[in-house]
């Protein structure tokens, strides 16, 4: 049986390792399951502890994507088979070690490039997100497309979606819209732009430097490859600088339903904007409402405090309906013809919302708590 993740170790100057964690299910578009959560978190706690190993690099395995999401269509099978109530406790689990692992990689004191090549979505984001250097080619295609499945853009999206320049995060969060790598480097969720066909240079020039035991000393020499291998004259143009002001002036409004009037209403030519919208426009309601309460709440949140509301959300949109509706109608039965609980993004109360953010514990204590910034 082929393993779900690989791991391997290339030898390196001064008698250091770099460790090599390779997405291994190509053929799903190494989505990111629980298996290898599990196996990513233990592999990557065994190499911070060794002293032997001066950085990580992180990739996926064949030339489409890096990662194309999570595994949620487990969910919805477990919530369809026992009830939203039943499957709460391995619904927590999935999420909660979810983030966990994406907490340890923001967390982690050692360096991880993370070769963002191809398709990096949802759950894929979640691991990019947090490495200390994170590089997007020319292939490189991001999404956070929550909204089509009555989720909400979770694995810390409240907390760099909120870190994007002016209301792009806010964007790019209602609409699902894909983005490029000039696109990521702008928003702040990539670091460099290196052409895949330098991948091997760059793994190359790791291996050559005079690795130290000081982890500042060894972030400098993995930037210094990095940047001797950007190529930036060779980045695709990208959208969300193009249409920035378009951006800022449809986002501008107090309320989510107010929001998603200024972006139906764009009167525009363009091509990406015109998908945005319609994403938006077919997505879910919820979401929406969702997407513009977790930024605003989000905004002076600490990182385990991101990580700690967006567990209860997680969990409270496996509670109701739409979530798995969403998924039901896009990977299961792939109709395209989710029935959204809500009509509109208007018709949504403030109560439905609210309730997406109430801890659904007895005891109100967060699985999350422990996690210390």
């Amino acid at each position: 049986m082929t393993e779900s993740v690989v791991f391997d170790v290339l030898p390196a100057a001064n008698d250091k390792k770099i460790g090599i964690a390779t997405l291994n299910v190509e053929k799903k578009l190494n989505s990111l399951t629980q298996q290898m959560v599990m196996l990513l978190t233990d592999q990557l706690i065994q190499w911070e502890q060794d002293d032997s190993i001066v950085c990580i690099w992180l990739q996926g395995a064949g030339e489409k994507a890096f990662c194309a999401g999570g595994d949620v269509r487990c969910l919805r099978d477990r919530i369809a088979e026992v009830g939203p109530q039943a499957a709460l406790p391995y619904v927590q689990s999935f999420f909660e070690n979810e983030y966990r692992l994406d907490y340890l990689i923001h967390c982690y004191s050692k360096p991880i490039i993370c070769w963002g090549h191809g398709i990096v979505m949802g759950g894929g984001i979640g691991l990019m997100s947090g490495a200390s250097h994170r590089v997007v080619t020319e292939t490189s295609r991001l999404a956070m497309p929550e909204i089509t499945i009555g989720l909400y853009p979770d694995v810390g999206g409240t907390w760099f979606l909120n870190h994007a320049p002016g209301r792009t995060g806010l964007f790019l969060g209602l609409t699902g819209a894909n983005f490029n790598a000039a696109d990521a480097m702008f928003v702040g969720m990539a670091d460099r732009f290196i052409p895949s066909m330098k991948k091997q240079s760059v793994l190359d020039g790791l291996q050559k430097q005079a690795w130290t035991d000081c982890t500042r000393e060894n972030e400098v020499l993995v930037g210094t490859v990095l940047r001797s291998c950007e190529v930036l004259d060779l980045m695709p143009a990208g959208n969300v600088r193009q249409h920035y002001d378009v951006i800022q002036a449809v986002t501008d409004a107090d309320s989510a339903a107010g929001v998603a009037a200024n972006i139906l209403a764009i009167d525009s030519d363009e091509k990406w904007l015109q998908k945005a919208a319609a994403t938006l426009k077919s997505g879910c309601p919820s979401t929406a409402h969702l997407v513009f309460e977790q930024l605003r709440r989000g905004k002076k949140l600490s990182l385990p405090e991101v990580f700690q509301m967006e567990l209860v959300m997680s969990l409270q949109c496996a509670l109701h309906p739409d979530f798995p509706e969403g998924v039901r109608a896009l990977l299961v039965d792939k109709d395209g013809a989710p029935q959204w609980q809500h009509q509109s993004v208007a018709e949504v109360s403030p109560q439905w919302v609210e309730e997406h953010f109430q801890a659904p514990w007895p005891d109100g204590v967060n699985p999350l708590q422990d996690l210390a910034w």
